[in-house]
């Protein structure tokens, strides 16, 4: 040290502190820097122990529009039903269901059952009724339709007027009148049977003219159910 550079009081001035290199800069704390810190054993999508992510409140759900409602033009159908082979009154009710579960077609009115005597026919007594009915089905479907209830319903044709499990008869078909081979409408023979006029009556009297039932007074036919 040169004189020029020490104090006059004879002590030397305390060395000035060398400065400390700055340290380097930290990353930032993920919370600091506006993100989550990932939890050890990667990232998850919820929150910790494995539960599923919260979502908002459950939507109601909507209804699935149904498709159109099938529209068709109907007419109105009476049908005779009858049996004499093995529990007729059980094989007429059933053909009153099996009638109405028909495509297109809805009973919409039924008559009591009747026990009658055979005409025209043989073997033990007949159980009898008449059903109303809307139908879509045209008269020659509805026959078709008809008859194989018949075949379902055990239904053997070994001779002419032969007792049946099931006997179904098409009376009226709207205001149609057929005169085929196979189909007669209206029915040829249902003003001369009280089997068919008494039942008929009952559901639909506007139908049966009285002098129609005064012609078949002098058949039995009992009210059973």
């Amino acid at each position: 040290m040169s004189t020029a550079d020490q104090p006059k009081d004879g002590k030397r001035s305390p060395a000035k502190p060398t400065p400390k290199p700055r340290d380097k800069a930290k990353p930032a704390s993920p919370s600091r820097a506006g993100g989550a810190r990932p939890p050890p054993g990667g990232a998850r999508s919820g929150p910790p122990g494995g539960a599923p992510a919260r979502r908002g409140p459950a939507r109601a759900p909507t209804s699935r529009p149904r498709g159109p409602r099938e529209d068709y033009p109907t007419v109105q159908a009476f049908v005779a039903i009858g049996a004499n082979l093995g529990d007729a009154e059980a094989s007429v009710k059933a053909a009153m269901a099996a009638i109405g579960a028909l495509q297109r077609t809805t009973v919409t009115a039924r008559s009591s059952l009747y026990r009658s005597e055979p005409v025209d026919a043989e073997g033990p007594d007949f159980v009898n009724a008449v059903v109303a009915v809307r139908t879509g089905l045209d008269a020659e479907q509805f026959l078709v339709a008809l008859q194989r209830l018949e075949t379902q319903a055990g239904r053997e044709r070994p001779f002419p007027n032969a007792p049946r499990t099931l006997d179904l008869d098409l009376l009226m078909h709207g205001n149609s009148v057929v005169d085929t081979p196979t189909l007669t409408l209206p029915h040829p023979r249902m003003r001369e049977r009280a089997f068919v006029l008494k039942p008929l009556a009952e559901i639909a009297p506007d139908k049966v003219p009285r002098a129609a039932l005064a012609r078949v007074t002098g058949q039995v036919v009992k009210r059973i159910v």
